[in-house]
This record gives structure tokens, sequence and C-alpha cells, in this order.
């Protein structure tokens, strides 16, 4: 049976630090820290219980499984899980993803013409402000154990917990109140420079009473995630808060390069490609983890959500396709991507179809689903035969079984948030930009590295004189799509919302067109600016 730290845990966490009531997204809103729960931490043991929510508020969305007691109301509990709310932000606004659903504001959110009302962007912005307070509640609890040396450790990582939660603040949102103290006063609002600052600060401090790498149990951070977020924040600075920070980037995604964590080259399945296996039922124990420094940990018996790898495995099959194949007992219909995504593939194309589409590839990180689907995209909204469908998530272990859940409904398959990949491509991209203790050489050979392991040869490798910032964009849209990176990635690269890159249906056209540069960010939400007079909207909403 496939249990981990979070599934071992989740049903013993102290119940005063899992229950949570909240008002409804559409009536009175929530400040961050007044989802915070008072409790008295007796002993190291009940310390880890209550460590466990930490993690689990990125996984799960309330007491009762997938549903029941959600802990964000207002908006369907499945849909409010946060990597299913961060692939909807990150991943669904750009060339990556369209999805077929009309729930409302959901079809916005790739026309690129959301309000301040829309709930999606609401709620991400209350699933992050939850993260943050119970982070504060735990940390102002767990002090008074703070002489023990594992509850210290304890206390890093719901710090470094608590600074992703405001990374993503500072990513999504920009201007938010920072509140790292239990309170129940109406915050101020901060400005994204204070948010980055506090981030850096935060992560800075925090990765020296991390453990070393690779001490912890699989489905706990160590100082390496500390290394590999700062990374992530250097390479974005110029956009947070325009400062060059790509020398910083290089150092940080260097160290974290050079930890016990590497790229995994293991191809259990046989396939003649280790790149799939990062994706499947059994990827916390079949090689690929070696490579996760931050991963979102599900299981189909053990923490069964909506959200997670169970809405991108099941939302992700539909036409023609066999669910059983996937691993699960039916496709949603959703999730397809756009040819601007297909197309990056084109120089490892081998077989086409009568038309000259693509439907055969020498990448194994081209996963595509292309029997009975169009590549051109004619209609997003109850079509799902246009566009190709993704099958790079899969509730299939390495051996070919699926996923512990017999009936097929959830999924088992952990979700990588950091991997080593990613670090690779940073250092690269920070190198192109003039990032200083780098060079040209290491950062090819690392790209070379990601492109051998997709291939199985060297026959995609690059030279020196080829590795450009045009090449890295594209490159990390190979690597990373559907891992909710895309939007940030486009934005650092002025290609987000500009005229500089159109894809199908960008900002509501079928051949895509500029929108205004205010998209770059979400609004808050309206609510909480009605209630909390400290807050200024986000500019355009």
């Amino acid at each position: 049976m496939k249990m981990n730290y979070i599934k071992k845990l989740i049903l013993v966490i102290p119940a005063l630090i899992i229950v949570s009531c909240h008002d409804d997204l559409d009536q009175t809103p929530i400040d961050p820290d007044s989802f915070t729960e008072a409790d008295v931490f007796v002993n190291a043991d009940e310390a880890k219980g209550a460590l466990a929510k930490l993690y689990a508020s990125l996984a799960l969305t309330g007491q009762e499984g997938p549903a029941g007691q959600p802990d964000i109301s207002g908006i369907d509990e499945g849909t409010s899980q946060y990597s299913r709310m961060l692939f909807s932000l990150n991943e669904l606004t750009t060339d990556n993803a369209v999805v077929g659903w009309g729930d409302p504001g959901l079809p916005n959110l790739h026309a690129m013409s959301w309000g301040a009302n829309n709930d999606f962007t609401t709620a991400m912005y209350y699933r992050l402000a939850q993260e943050a307070s119970f982070c504060n509640s735990f940390i102002s609890n767990a002090e008074s154990l703070s002489d023990n040396d594992e509850v210290k450790a304890y206390i890093a990582e719901a710090r470094f917990l608590r600074a992703f939660a405001y990374y993503n603040l500072v990513d999504l949102y920009a201007n938010v109140p920072l509140v790292d103290k239990v309170s129940t006063d109406l915050p101020s609002q901060s400005s994204r420079t204070e948010v980055f600052n506090y981030v850096e600060s935060e992560l800075l401090e925090v990765q020296d009473l991390l453990k070393e790498s690779g001490a912890n149990e699989y489905g706990r951070v160590d100082k390496v995630a500390a290394w590999a977020l700062l990374s992530k924040l250097y390479l974005n600075a110029d956009v947070y808060v325009g400062e060059d920070r790509n020398t910083d980037a290089v150092t940080y995604a260097s160290k974290a390069i050079n930890s016990s964590y590497s790229i995994n080259t293991t191809d259990a399945n046989g396939n003649g490609s280790a790149y799939d296996e990062l994706f499947l039922a059994d990827n916390n124990s079949n090689g690929a983890q070696k490579e996760f420094i931050f991963a979102l940990n599900f299981d189909g018996n053990q923490s069964r959500t909506y959200g997670g790898t169970t809405f991108l495995v099941h939302a992700s099959i539909g036409g023609s396709m066999d669910a059983s194949n996937s691993g699960v007992n039916g496709g949603w219909e959703g999730l397809r991507t756009t040819k601007a995504l297909v197309n990056k593939f084109d120089y490892a194309v081998t077989a086409k179809d009568a038309d000259g589409n693509p439907t055969e590839w020498s990448d194994g990180r081209a996963l595509f689903y292309t029997e009975g689907q169009n590549l051109e995209i004619n209609k997003i909204a109850n079509t799902f035969t246009d566009g190709y469908a993704v099958t790079k998530f899969t509730n299939i272990k390495s051996n070919g079984e699926q996923g512990n859940d017999a009936s097929g409904e959830f999924v088992d398959t952990d979700l990588p948030v950091i991997r080593v990949a990613e670090m690779y491509l940073t250092y690269a991209e920070a190198v192109l930009r003039g990032g200083a203790g780098g060079d040209l050489q290491t950062a090819t050979s690392y790209i070379n590295e990601l492109r051998e392991r997709a291939i199985g040869d060297d026959s995609g490798n690059i030279n020196s004189s080829d590795l450009t910032l045009d090449f890295i964009i594209d490159e990390r849209a190979r690597e990373l799509y559907w891992e909710g990176q895309r939007r940030s990635d486009l934005i650092r690269f002025n290609d987000y919302t500009s005229g500089n890159y159109l894809w199908p249906f960008k900002g509501g056209a079928k051949s895509g067109t500029a929108v205004e540069s205010f998209r770059d960010l979400f609004p808050l939400p309206s609510n909480i600016i009605l209630i909390n007079t400290n807050l200024k909207q986000n500019p355009g909403y």
C-alpha cells in the first residue's frame, strides 16, 4: 500500500487544528489570519500530527475526504484544491490548456476576461490565505515546545510552507496583506516589494533550520526546497520588484542541483523514456521521487480529493479515449491543449495523419492523444475533440497495474511542485540573462540531459550556440506543461498579455489577440475589498 508522511497522519491530525468554519466566498470575506484555530500542543508527536495539516491544506480540501466539510465554501469543494486552482490560473489562461466546461467564471480564464468577482481567482486567494494562517497558528502553538530539536525542524517546515503561500500570493496578486502572527485585526496592505522581501528573508533563515537534503521522510520539505524556491523567486525578481537577481538564481539553482536530488533516469515501465515515470501512480517509489524537491502527495484510498491528479487524469479523458488505459473509471471530457504547445515538438514528429497533422513524436514528453482529435480548435465549449488530449498524468503504475482505489475514482499519482528538471532550466535561463557564477557549457549540458531522457538518445542534443532565451521558453513548455508554471513563465518573457505571442482563443479571439497588461495580475476578491478598507484593488479591476 502506498503510504507516506501525509497519508499516514491525515487521520490523526488534532481536531482543533483541522476544524475551520468559513463564510461563503460570496458573503462575508475572510482576512488571512481569521482562518486560525487555537490549540495547545502538549508534545512533539502532537506537533508532528498538526504539521500534517499544513501539507494537507495544499493537497486536500476539507474534513471529510473528497467532499462534505470543505475548508472553503462558495465554490465546488473539489475545485477549491490548491493545485487544481493553480492549474486554472497558471495553465488554463495560457497556450497550454483549454477546458470545455461552462462553470461560471471558468470560460473567462482562457479568454482572459475575468473580473474581480471571479470564483476561481477569489477561491485561490482564500486557499493561500488559509494556508498562511494555518502556518501562523501552528508556529504560535509549537513555539511552546521549541526547546525540542524535532519541533524546531517542524517550525522551520511551517515557515517554509508559509513562505510558499506568500510566494504564490506575490506572483498571482502582488500587493497583499502580510500577516505572520495570529491576529483578529483587519490587516493593512503590503506592497509587492515588502512581500517579496519577507519571502526571501524567511527562506534565507529557514535554509539552515530545515533538515539536510533527503533527511526527511518522503512528503516533507528539507533545506533543498528553500534553495529551490529562492531560485524561483530570484528568477522572477525583475517582474516582482524590478531587480536583476539572476546571479542569485544561478547560486540557489546550483545548490539544489548539487544536492542529493537528481533527475530520474529510470525507465521502469520499459517504454524507452524515463520522463513519463514522473507522472505514474507509483511515482513516490519508482525512482521519480528522487527528482521531487517538493511534491503534493495523493493516494486513491488514504487522501481523496477531486482536485490534484484525480482532476488532471479524469478531466483530460474524453472522445474515443479508453479511461481504463489511464487507470480510472471514466473521463470528464474537459481539458485539452492548443496547437501552440503541440507545435513546440515539431522537431520530433515521426508520423502525421492524412491532413498532415502530427500523430507521433520521438520526444517522450509529447504525451498527446490524437485519434479522433482535431489539432485546430474551432470551439472550446462542449467540444472535447477540438484540441489534442493530454496523457501526461495517469493512474497506472510502472508495472501496468491500476492505482490503489479499486473503483478507479481517485488517483494515486503525486504532483511535483518543484523538481530538479526545473532547476536545470532555471540555471540555464539565469545564465542567459547574465547571472554570474554559472556558464553556458554547463547550462547546455543540463538541457541535453533533459532531452536525452525524453528521447532516449542524444539525437535531440543542442550546441551552446542553440541555447537562447527563445529556446528556453519553449523548452520550459515542453518539460513543464500542465505543472502550474506557464503563466509565470510567459509574463517573465513579456508574452502573456502582449501581442508578441498569440495562441488559439487568447483574449477570446480564435487566432488570439493581445489583452490589457493589467491582466498580468489577478484581482483581489471584490468582497474582501468591501470589508477591509485598508486594501486597494489591483489596477484595471
